[in-house]
């Protein structure tokens, strides 16, 4: 079995060459695209995300050192195979120099080939799963796709600083950690990171939650209690779920913010506290404001920065390294020994819509570590939960007229309007396209090309 990441790059001016590798390589299941010259193998690396490129040393116009080089500073979790009619031992150390991650001479050894191939397969796939994993000391953030890098870039920049910052993004989308994040990457590290879920705390004990009681506020205040933001002096707090907080709470909440300072419940007191604030909400705060839920200049004062994390569905190529990630914890917490996804159950999983996003992947391979135990998770292990909640094909896209329709014009435009939508979902990148819609990807190319879809891309 091909585990997902197994796209192989093959780069040589000799067809007979280009086409051996291809049949051999295709009967252990890689997936194989070909090239003649190095400009044509940079541009298929735009178009295609690839584990591991047999490279040619001799090739015109850009032979195969240059082609490293370029490839190593694209693509630095990309395997590299060194192939060449010349075995010399000098070019062989150069290769390694640059990045290569080994060295064949032809004629080639059809099991050297398959074995180099699995190997680099896989260490592609551990550098892959290691760039992916952002660490920022006691919590971690997967994902290397291009809308998570940029979230990593906003990070570095913020973190170090004090300005706040307001965290948007869909349940489950792992908003916390990126709290967590910035946290740790700021001078504030050794003082403590508060969490608040001001969605799960009641709106009659959150006030005394935030700021803290004194002995006798109300009924059941036998004793003075500090408030988080107290807890937080120094630090940083982290106010999830702002957008259910009550507008009386807002009041407070930007008072805090402006100056830096409160009353406790029931306390004429004012205390001062030195604490930078790291909001987040699942809703649409400007929807709010417009419903005179939210107050306009708290916003404001929140979205000094804002951090925008996708929803799974929109960042599809971090599904393996993520199931990868949660493997490891689950089958260390649990004792399972899942080694992995069939083909089928992981294009499944990226085809799914994930409405839980991250938290609800990460339930799911808790729940399949425990049921299955051990071996590979296959399409048959998730599709008594999974299947029947998948992408939703069953709704008709129109409605059969009452004069009749050509069945296979009505057929015809599905097809093409489901292509149209995985082509713009995935920015033109026929790979992760075919993906989706569960195809070859030489098939899909051949349908847009018959379809006419490419302006469409």
């Amino acid at each position: 079995m091909n585990r997902e990441g197994g796209r192989i790059l093959v780069v040589d001016d000799d067809v007979v060459v280009q086409k051996a590798l291809r049949r051999l390589l295709e009967t252990k299941g890689f997936l194989v695209t070909t090239c003649g010259s190095g400009m044509e193998a940079l541009r298929a690396c735009k178009d295609e995300d690839f584990s591991v490129a047999f490279v040619d040393l001799k090739m015109p116009e850009m032979d195969g050192m240059e082609l490293i080089r370029r490839l190593r500073s694209k693509k630095p979790g990309m395997s590299i195979v060194m192939i060449t009619a010349y075995g010399e031992i000098t070019t062989a150390v150069e290769a390694m120099k640059q990045g290569a991650f080994h060295f064949m001479t032809k004629p080639f050894d059809n099991e050297e080939v398959l074995e180099l191939a699995s190997s680099a397969v896989q260490q592609s796939r551990e550098s892959y799963a290691s760039r992916s994993t952002q660490k920022r000391k006691g919590s971690s953030i997967v994902g290397d796709s291009p809308a998570m890098q940029t979230v990593y870039g906003l990070i570095e920049r913020v973190a170090p600083t004090d300005s706040t910052v307001l965290i948007t993004g869909e349940s489950g989308t792992g908003k916390e950690l990126v709290a967590r994040a910035m946290h740790e990457g700021s001078p504030r590290t050794s003082k403590p990171l508060v969490p608040v879920n001001c969605g799960s705390i009641p709106e009659n004990l959150l006030e005394s939650e935030l700021f803290g009681h004194v002995k006798g506020a109300f009924t059941g205040a036998l004793y003075s209690r500090p408030g988080r933001f107290s807890l937080a002096d120094k630090g940083t707090i982290f106010l999830d779920e702002i957008g259910d907080m009550s507008p009386h709470l807002q009041t407070k909440l930007l008072r805090v913010i402006q100056e830096q300072a409160f009353e406790p419940v029931g306390s004429t007191k004012t205390l001062q506290v030195d604490v930078r604030v790291i909001a987040a909400t699942h809703q649409n705060l400007r929807k709010l404001i417009e419903e005179k839920k939210f107050r306009m200049d708290l916003y404001y004062r929140l979205n000094v920065i804002q951090i925008q994390l996708p929803p799974l569905r929109e960042r599809v190529e971090d599904i393996p390294f993520l199931c990868d990630h949660f493997l490891k914890i689950f089958n260390q917490r649990l004792r399972g020994n899942i080694i992995g996804f069939g083909d089928d159950a992981m294009s499944y999983l990226k085809g799914y819509s994930w409405p839980g996003n991250v938290r609800e992947l990460e339930n799911l391979i808790e729940r399949l570590v425990i049921l299955k135990g051990e071996g590979t998770i296959e399409l048959d292990d998730i599709q008594d939960r999974y299947l029947d909640q998948g992408p939703d094909v069953s709704s008709p896209v129109m409605s059969l007229p009452s004069e009749g329709i050509c069945f296979r014009t009505a057929v015809s435009r599905f097809e093409n309007e489901l292509i149209t939508q995985a082509l713009q979902r995935t920015h033109g990148n026929k790979n992760k396209a075919a993906d989706l819609l569960r195809l070859n990807r030489t098939t899909l190319v051949e349908k847009i090309k018959r379809r006419r879809l490419e302006s469409e891309e």
